[in-house]
């Protein structure tokens, strides 16, 4: 019964071979087939992560390191988030790829790489995950490189200078900790054994390089430029993931050798946390201050992931159970609101081929319904309740402010003073607060401007140009769950509270 870990991994990623290599009559045979078969791979993939813990050990891909498939909370909380959201932005495209071309392309690759990330939620080892996560930049390239242009192609290559770059130094570390820790198998709470005592130096290091790494493809600083490069050339559902889910795999590996390699308890106190957290930081005032000042819409929006999935970094680096709780809200939270800010950024270039900030002014008039979904994506991002990102920012915050009085005893490997650290329990929260309102400054000028045009631009009320269902209805989806979450956030909360105990209680 374990074998059936591989449908959600291989179905898509046959049928994704099949679209790109057999000829179909029709644009409409295409979208029946893609959707069909996504819809049957999100079923199983969701039955199987929901269904309880699962392994599945396949051919040893190295000298005594198999290819490894274990279902675990986190991989059930990273798959379902991806689930719904690829669906969903599938829906979307039936339609929004007509406006592009080339269906057949976009949905082979669209379902292969669903395929490759559930390859990458289910990975029960670090090599396995490992070789997933570069098949996710591989299979993706081609979603940027869509159109064919010439920016497109300068943009994809550098999406996949920067994160192959970010990949060798993940694989850097895999050496090291392949050669001090007791098995590279995930495990809460790390697998560093007796042979790490006397290295933490050069370990340390190692895990470093794989922070700066995988932070390639979550847009952490100094890897974060392909992002603002690639998502305005990319077709707008392709923007929509790579935005909201792709992002997320260089969050999910880093979560995976931090807890569940190295260990979190070997990273606390040490120059590494420092480190991690400082460059968390300074990519959410980076990419709020350029989102602010950004002008194009698309690229505005791409600048604000570079900020917001340092958010969850920062959650991360704090080592703590209730930053983790807030880091994985605001996984779920990013992943709904930013793919929707994406699709309705689409929906504009769509109807009328809008792509400042600019020309938006009005836009109220002639869609109110998409724009009012703009609106709770908006505060939602921002943090404004009731919404999902309050949730996800109150614990991120509250994790920040505990880290002043939570040293006590530091472990062996410990070289940063306690009270050095501790700048970070106030440092964090202003930065959070500094960038919340900066996002307020570069979201709701569009909502005033969109349903207030002011007396010289006020015209006749035009009638209504909403875009059809199968673009409208995920949005309205997108936009139900950003306030379903914030107002009732018990279920998502105490499941991911359960994770963040499991490895560090």
């Amino acid at each position: 019964m374990n074998g059936l870990l591989l449908i959600p991994i291989l179905l898509p990623a046959a049928a994704g071979a099949v679209l790109l290599l057999m000829p179909f009559r029709s644009a409409r045979a295409v979208s029946v087939f893609s959707m069909t078969v996504l819809s049957v791979s999100v079923g199983a993939a969701l039955c199987l992560a929901w269904s309880g813990e699962r392994s599945l050990t396949l051919f040893p891909l190295l000298k005594g390191i198999p290819v490894y498939f274990h279902i675990d909370d986190t991989g059930c909380f990273f798959v379902t988030v991806v689930s719904v959201v690829w669906l969903l932005a599938g829906v979307y495209s039936l339609v929004y790829m007509r406006h592009e071309g080339g269906e057949k392309r976009y949905f082979g690759f669209y379902l292969l790489l669903y395929g490759v990330l559930a390859g990458l939620d289910f990975s029960g080892n670090l090599v396995t995950m490992y070789l997933f996560y570069e098949l996710v930049t591989i299979v993706s390239f081609p979603l940027v490189l869509h159109n064919g242009t010439r920016e497109a192609i300068m943009a994809a290559l550098k999406y996949l200078f920067y994160s192959m770059c970010g990949a060798y130094a993940g694989l850097f570390g895999i050496y090291f900790l392949n050669h001090y820790s007791v098995s590279l198998t995930f495990a809460a709470g790390g697998t560093l054994g007796a042979g790490a005592a006397g290295h933490e130096g050069i370990l340390l290091l190692a895990v470093f390089a794989m922070l700066v790494g995988f932070g390639a493809k979550a847009g952490m600083l100094p890897l974060h430029a392909w992002l603002p490069a690639a998502h305005p050339v990319a077709p707008s559902p392709a923007s929509a993931v790579l935005s909201g889910i792709i992002v997320k795999s260089g969050v999910l590996a880093m979560i995976r050798v931090v807890y569940y390699v190295t260990g979190p308890e070997f990273l606390r106190g040490t120059w590494v946390q420092y480190a991690w957290m400082g460059l968390a930081l300074t990519t959410v005032f980076m990419g709020s201050l350029l989102a602010f000042r950004e002008k194009v819409f698309k690229k505005r929006l791409a600048y604000s992931t570079v900020s917001q999935v340092s958010y969850i970094l920062f959650g991360l680096s704090l080592l703590s159970e209730t930053g983790l709780t807030g880091a994985l809200m605001h996984v779920a939270g990013h992943a709904v609101i930013k793919s929707g800010l994406f699709l309705t950024a689409g929906v504009f270039l769509f109807q009328f081929g809008y792509t400042r900030v600019d020309q938006l002014t009005g836009i109220g008039k002639k869609m109110p319904v998409t724009l009012w979904c703009y609106t709770l994506f908006s505060l939602g991002l921002i943090g404004i309740p009731p919404t999902v990102g309050f949730i996800s920012k109150w614990y991120l915050a509250e994790g920040a402010l505990q880290l002043g009085g939570r040293f006590g005893a530091l472990p062996p490997s410990a070289t940063v003073p306690a009270g050095d650290i501790g700048i970070f329990s106030w440092l964090g929260p202003v930065v959070l607060l500094v960038s919340a309102l900066l996002t307020a400054g570069y979201l709701l000028p569009v909502v005033t401007r969109g349903f207030f045009p002011g007396e010289d631009t006020e015209t006749a009320r035009p009638k209504s140009q909403e875009p059809s269902p199968c673009m409208l209805i995920p949005l309205l989806i997108l936009a139900a769950l950003t306030v379903l979450l914030g107002l009732f956030p018990g279920p998502v909360l105490s499941f991911v509270e359960k994770i963040a105990a499991s490895v560090l209680g």
